[in-house]
């Protein structure tokens, strides 16, 4: 079968993928009109049933007023007391005129009864009765059982028309409010009834907001008030046929809508209860009312969707073309068409990688030019590292990091050798050419010295400069090793260039902290050629009595942590350092006038430290004179290490310690941010200290106070649990893994995560698939 071309592909692709957003748009638009539709309606009946609730309880309030006057009017109070016989009327025509006047409201009240258990009298529109003598004389007392002192009850309209004409309203049920009598007093003998036949519940309705046989009103007992069918006026709702009635039941539910099958068909219904009475005010509305207009939305939805099915083939054909376009004239620029692609039974992709392959034929060469870049990065970071610009723990990182991890955990005994061309009359070169020649020598080394047995050789003040190794742990053999092979260099360079060179030895040490001091030491060695002559080699050990160099005569790391102990206000620490510091200082054989530059430098880097803080000398100081004048006139050690605490450091901690708190947390939860957003790239301590406009010793001191780790260390921490997480959670390749945490190949990751882990990445894969989680928790990584 002949396969299809790519534009022949694009454009099917698109028809299918053209259909799946009309289709989505269609289906949600019909939904979602029909929920609206429906939210609509159920909010139109929620306002209609909330104007219904107004209507009917202002009307039983104002009932509920009028009979409150009527209980507390001075005639019903000295009436309850009398027994309303013929020698009454006066009393008796004024009783009658206050339920008159109570009626003449417009309240729908059709009745107004007042009842005396104790004096045994019922009043009532149609005169005075002895209340032992009336029909329903039991039912009437009863209701003076109910708990209340005030309430609206559901009663048959029969008890209070027994002897005249049944049924006047036509309603069979009376909605009766009930006060006991009398109000003021505990022990209640009499009852007030202010009557409301339940039919005319519809008078308070307004008819032609909705039609009325949607509404129905329920009492708080469940029993129907008003219904469109008034013969189930007086029943249960379950009788009305609702199937479900646990909502509406419930006192905690105020509002709300849920729907209900009644007599085989589901119904809307939106509920409201009222806070004056209890009573349900119910809106029923059919589903099928509802969906009608859902339907006719549906059919336009199909008419418009497949017109936009349509048109959305329309563009995908058009858009395929004008896509493809590039792609044919690319295959035409490579001298391809279409009818041989078509014959190569290909695809035009398969074409253009076939080209594009070619143009990777200078891989190598890239390669090369990528590992020259590293190599020149090397030396700048071995060219630091000579002059101690690098501190110890970054030191034994960046070793590792540039694939010198065999030799940080197998060198037992290192030196520093430093290789100088002497020029001589009679030499064919010219100091011209000092550059090239300093070229030519660093290749031979690299070439007779095994890089095992080295590091890699830098060129530094027109020397060259290299570090050598040894795994044996004897002083002795490596002291003879080392010696040989300074003789073989010096012979093989002056074989094949013609030269001669002399070669400084430093102490031999076991720690590649000591580096800058064995450079140091290495470069001494070399100045004594003045005395000693050219082509020679000179080993630190004799001339300076098997002693190590002192670094310049000046305690740089000591002055660096007190520096640090300054910035986090830790006055005790700091005292002692600055004891430490003057002991280191004045324990150097010096002349008087030489202790001087020590002691001018310390002041001077205290001062720089503190303007790049923000402090103003004026803080500390308020003299008018200088303070560098004020420490030359000191004489004693005492004195000086005392004033420099009490008159420029201590002065200074306190300013640190009062601001410490909240801008150290702010500067270490920034550091953590930019760790965990830029781990994967090469994040470094200045690096963070330009982003937040710090001094990189500054927040290099705050993070370690604050997380108790370096920079470095944090740092590392949080790349291997991003591996570890990776090895858990993916496939991805360990030299994947290796490249995106900034490793220079994976051998060096996996010798970095073995030291870390006790077990390869590759051995922790394999426990994490079987175990199911990792063997070590890493340390924390949040504040």
């Amino acid at each position: 079968m002949r396969s299809l071309s790519f534009l022949t592909k694009l454009t099917l692709f698109a028809f299918v993928i053209s259909t799946l957003p009309v289709l989505f748009i269609g289906s949600f638009s019909y939904l979602t009109s029909s929920r609206e539709i429906q939210k609509n309606v159920n909010k139109s009946k929620m306002e209609l049933i909330l104007q219904i609730n107004s209507n009917v309880e202002h009307k039983l309030t104002t009932v509920n007023q009028t009979l409150n006057q009527v209980v507390s009017s001075t005639v019903l109070k000295k009436a309850l007391d009398n027994p309303l016989d013929v020698n009454d009327f006066i009393l008796y025509n004024d009783l009658r005129n206050e339920i008159r006047n109570m009626q003449s409201f417009d309240t729908k009240l059709e009745d107004v009864i007042l009842l005396n258990q104790r004096q045994n009298w019922m009043v009532k529109n149609s005169g005075l009765y002895r209340l032992d003598q009336y029909k329903d004389y039991k039912q009437l007392t009863d209701l003076m059982n109910n708990s209340e002192d005030s309430s609206w009850v559901l009663s048959p309209s029969s008890w209070f028309y027994s002897e005249e004409s049944l049924s006047v309203t036509g309603c069979d049920y009376t909605i009766s409010l009930i006060k006991k009598l009398p109000t003021s007093k505990l022990q209640k003998y009499g009852l007030a009834m202010a009557n409301i036949p339940a039919c005319s519940l519809q008078d308070f309705i307004n008819s032609d907001v909705e039609p009325l046989d949607s509404i129905m009103v329920l009492d708080e007992h469940q029993t129907i008030l008003l219904h469109p069918d008034r013969s189930l006026i007086g029943k249960s709702v379950k009788q009305s046929g609702f199937l479900d009635t646990a909502v509406i039941s419930d006192p905690a539910n105020l509002s709300g809508q849920f729907t209900t099958a009644m007599s085989g068909k589901d119904y809307s219904v939106s509920y409201l209860r009222s806070q004056l009475n209890g009573w349900v005010y119910l809106s029923v509305t059919s589903i099928d009312s509802l969906t009608k207009e859902s339907d006719k939305i549906g059919t336009y939805t199909i008419y418009v969707c497949t017109l936009m099915l349509l048109l959305s083939i329309l563009l995908a054909w058009l858009g395929s073309r004008r896509m493809y376009t590039p792609i044919e004239r690319l295959l035409n620029q490579m001298g391809q068409r279409k009818a041989d692609v078509r014959s190569r039974h290909t695809n035009e992709f398969q074409i253009i990688g076939e080209q594009v392959h070619h143009l990777f034929q200078s891989k190598t060469q890239l390669e090369n030019e990528v590992r020259q870049h590293i190599q020149q990065l090397q030396s700048f970071f071995l060219i630091k590292a000579y002059h101690g610009s690098i501190k110890k723990r970054e030191l034994m990182e960046e070793l590792e990091q540039f694939g010198y991890g065999t030799q940080l955990e197998e060198w037992k005994n290192m030196a520093v050798l430093t290789l100088s061309i002497d020029f001589s009359e009679d030499s064919p070169y010219e100091k011209k050419d000092l550059n090239l020649l300093l070229f030519a020598a660093h290749n031979i080394i690299e070439e007779l010295v095994c890089p095992d047995q080295r590091l890699a050789p830098v060129i530094m003040d027109h020397a060259i400069v290299t570090l050598i190794g040894s795994t044996d742990g004897n002083t002795e053999s490596f002291h003879k090793t080392l010696y040989s092979l300074t003789e073989r260099l010096q012979q093989q360079i002056n074989t094949y260039l013609k030269l001669q060179v002399s070669i400084g030895l430093s102490l031999p040490f076991n720690s590649f902290h000591k580096l800058s001091i064995a450079y140091s030491e290495g470069v001494e060695a070399l100045k004594h050629r003045i005395k000693l002559g050219k082509g020679v080699i000179i080993q630190y050990e004799n001339i300076n009595s098997g002693k190590h160099y002192l670094n310049l005569n000046y305690p740089v790391h000591k002055e660096n942590d007190l520096m640090d102990a300054i910035k986090l206000a830790e006055a005790d620490k700091a005292k002692e350092l600055v004891h430490q510091l003057f002991k280191s200082i004045f324990a150097l054989e010096l002349s008087p006038q030489e202790y001087q530059i020590p002691l001018t430098r310390l002041l001077n880097n205290t001062l720089v430290m503190m303007q790049e803080s923000g402090i103003s000398l004026s803080q500390i100081y308020h003299a008018n004179g200088s303070l560098f004048e004020e420490l030359l006139d000191l004489h004693t050690v005492a004195e000086i290490e005392d004033w420099f605490w009490s008159v420029v450091i201590y002065p200074m901690i306190k300013i640190f310690n009062s601001r410490q708190n909240a801008q150290y947390h702010n500067i270490s939860e920034k550091i953590i941010d930019l760790v965990q957003h830029g781990y994967d790239t090469d994040l470094t301590l200045e690096e963070c200290a330009s982003r937040l406009h710090y001094n990189a010793n500054y927040i290099s001191s705050v993070f370690r106070k604050e997380t108790q780790y370096y920079f470095s260390e944090y740092l590392t921490m949080y790349r291997f649990k991003m591996a570890k997480k990776w090895l858990e959670e993916t496939d991805m390749p360990i030299k994947d893994i290796a490249a995106k945490l900034r490793y220079n190949n994976s051998q060096n990751f996996i010798r970095s995560f073995r030291k870390q882990e006790g077990m390869t990445p590759g051995q922790y894969r394999e426990n994490s698939s079987s175990s199911g989680s990792s063997p070590r928790s890493g340390p924390p990584m949040e504040l």
